[in-house]
């Protein structure tokens, strides 16, 4: 990896825990870490608001904007959930190390209770039609599966970590 790519892009559904291990795992690399839905909210406000005002179409728009920023930088980058939807994102992260940090229904459930997110409005049902149809794009964009339906943000990040510094000296 170049030094203006990130050292990991870290896709998967909500409540899987990307933002959790990215931040740190971006710790123990010594490295940024950038939540692209977190650049969308400070750049433009809560993501329901710009669901309500622009509808999921014009939040992607915004989505794409902050992806493609962040895919320039040396960082741990965490995408949010849908991003992979994006053909332009699909292409760019051919050439990346991508970790997909899978989660099973029955460990999310506790995870996104609560949370308001435009998409989950329909809870788990809404969260299981997601998945079945964004799975095959997450397996097939990631350089390595981890799910953390039974693991710490902590013991992930770790095994990453010794991934990456592996796969750096190869």
């Amino acid at each position: 990896m170049s030094a203006s790519t990130p050292l990991l892009v870290l896709i998967g559904p909500p409540g899987a825990g990307k933002s959790a291990v990215g931040r740190i795992l971006a710790n123990l690399l010594h490295v940024p870490f950038i939540d692209t839905d977190l650049r969308v909210v400070n750049q433009h406000g809560a993501i329901s608001h710009i669901f309500e005002q622009r509808g999921e179409e014009g939040f992607r728009v915004l989505e794409r904007v902050e992806v493609q920023k962040a895919l320039g930088e040396a960082a741990v980058v965490s995408l949010g959930g849908g991003a992979i939807l994006d053909e332009q994102t699909q292409e760019d992260l051919a050439a990346l190390r991508v970790g997909y940090i899978s989660v099973s229904a029955e460990a999310v459930t506790s995870r996104i209770r609560g949370r308001t997110r435009p998409l989950l409005a329909g809870g788990m049902a809404a969260w299981r039609t997601m998945m079945d149809s964004r799975r095959s794009t997450y397996e097939r964009l990631a350089t390595r599966t981890v799910d953390s339906s039974e693991r710490t943000a902590e013991s992930i990040a770790h095994e990453l970590s010794q991934w990456i510094q592996q796969e750096e000296k190869a």
